[in-house]
């Protein structure tokens, strides 16, 4: 039997050592791609990731930013609520002046 199967591979010249090359070298090609093609795809997640934490911290500062300006608007509206202060600020920002009053506007 093992003399058989000896004949049959003389018989075909061994082309079934040739089959198994080249579906070996397939076998690598195919892993190769799906090799390359995985790294690509995990690069580029890198890269995005990348991105989103950048945006994100700028986003925090802003975020950062705004609650400051909001504080320091709570705190404007709580002293405009007192006539004195009112009249201080209009004068100051607005150059407002009573009837009969002069303004001097010094830079």
């Amino acid at each position: 039997m093992a003399r058989a199967k000896d004949d049959k591979r003389a018989a075909d010249g061994g082309s079934e050592s040739k089959r198994g090359r080249i579906g070996r070298r397939a076998w690598m090609i195919a892993t190769a791609i799906i090799f390359v093609y995985t790294a690509a795809l995990t690069v580029r997640n890198v890269i995005t990731l990348i991105r989103v934490n950048h945006s994100a911290s700028l986003l925090e500062q802003q975020c950062d930013i705004f609650t400051e300006r909001i504080r320091q608007d709570s705190t404007m509206l709580e002293h405009l609520r007192y006539d004195e202060y009112l009249e201080e600020y209009a004068r100051d920002r607005y150059h407002m002046q009573r009837v009969g009053e002069s303004v001097f506007v010094v830079e």
